[in-house]
């Protein structure tokens, strides 16, 4: 029992030891020798528990090591993971410099493993002056002419991408303002509806006409331009003559092809009191309007084309212009103003490019 003690006393007291010896650390110079002014590359390695914590040196750029030794940059640190990832190496590079010609013996670097600090060995350092030739002080060699680097389109790269960018945006800025002098929207916006058949518009519009006011003498005109012209339309979707580009005795005359006389007599009527309404300021008298619309009614009726409800329903694209609100309008305006200053953002930063490329 007591010899079974003493061996868990001493593998207690050996565990640090033993912790303690799987940490391996050395700090080393790529060369030992070095010109003033040169750049070596200083790099610490160290070895222990993947587990444990680790404290490298904070060194900063500038920061002296000895006496005429410095730090210049942190290269980076890498870390490799050792035994199935039981143990780490961490390596951590410097850049140093030295500005003296002599021998430096650089101090010992330090770090701390799970608080443990732990040196490496010195490292010695020979530093020396650029060769100066002082037999022939007066041979010395003149100025080297200005070379002519060849064109590189590599160099011009960004040059050109920036004036593409800048001309994509000069063509955007001008038709953003376009559409803000035409007081039209940036995106025109397409709405898709059923296509009714020609007599179902014309019904629609003349219960408009019929229902909007009480039309009296004074504005005969206006309704008979109103009336006529739903007519005109539902003549030229229901028959397919451009009956809006003709005149009432030309749209009679084409009609007689498809229709009797009798039938169109009405019709004639209709286009002759309007005619005489709109050019001659002819008055029509009372209840002469209602006939009139209704003779209008019965015209439709008579010639109305019945939809096949077996036929595919068509569909047709609406395009519908948005008046510019004051809002939309300002909108428009920091667009404008924004695309500007990026087109002159890029215009003069490839200049700036291309002036230090020229010189």
């Amino acid at each position: 029992m007591t010899k079974l003690k003493h061996t868990f006393l001493l593998s207690w007291l050996l565990v640090p030891l033993l912790t303690s010896a799987q940490v391996v650390f050395e700090a080393r110079i790529d060369t030992l020798v070095l010109l003033i002014g040169e750049q070596r590359e200083l790099t610490l390695d160290v070895t222990c528990g993947a587990q444990q914590k680790l404290k490298l040196p904070d060194y900063k750029p500038m920061q002296p090591l000895a006496p005429d030794v410095e730090i210049v940059d942190l290269l980076g640190t890498d870390t490799t993971f050792l035994d199935e990832g039981k143990r780490m190496q961490v390596l951590q590079r410097y850049s140093i410099t030295a500005w003296d010609s002599t021998f430096v013996l650089l101090p010992p670097f330090e770090v701390e493993v799970d608080g443990q600090p732990y040196q490496s060995k010195q490292l010695a350092l020979k530093v020396m002056t650029i060769p100066v030739d002082t037999v022939h002080v007066d041979q010395f060699f003149p100025n080297k002419d200005i070379q002519n680097n060849p064109f590189s389109w590599d160099d011009w790269k960004p040059v050109m991408w920036l004036l593409a960018i800048n001309q994509l945006l000069a063509i955007v800025l001008l038709w953003i303002y376009s559409r803000w002098r035409e007081n039209k929207p940036l995106i025109r916006i397409i709405r898709k509806k059923l296509k009714l058949p020609a007599h179902q518009v014309a019904m629609t519009e003349i219960e408009r006409i019929k229902s909007e006011r009480a039309w009296t003498a004074e504005d005969s005109k206006e309704y008979y331009t109103q009336l006529t012209d739903t007519l005109r339309t539902y003549i030229k979707e229901r028959f397919g003559f451009n009956a809006t580009e003709m005149t009432s005795s030309e749209i009679i005359d084409r009609l007689l092809e498809v229709q009797d006389e009798q039938a169109l007599e009405e019709l004639r009527q209709l286009f002759t009191t309007a005619d005489l309404v709109k050019f001659a300021k002819w008055t029509t008298l009372t209840g002469e309007n209602d006939a009139n619309l209704v003779n209008a009614i019965e015209f439709i009726n008579q010639t109305k084309q019945e939809v096949d409800p077996n036929a595919p329903t068509e569909i047709v694209e609406v395009p519908e212009e948005v008046k510019q609100s004051q809002k939309r309008s300002f909108t428009l305006k920091v667009v404008m103003g924004v695309t500007a200053v990026l087109a002159f953002v890029a215009i003069g930063y490839a200049l700036y490019l291309a002036v230090d490329l020229l010189r």
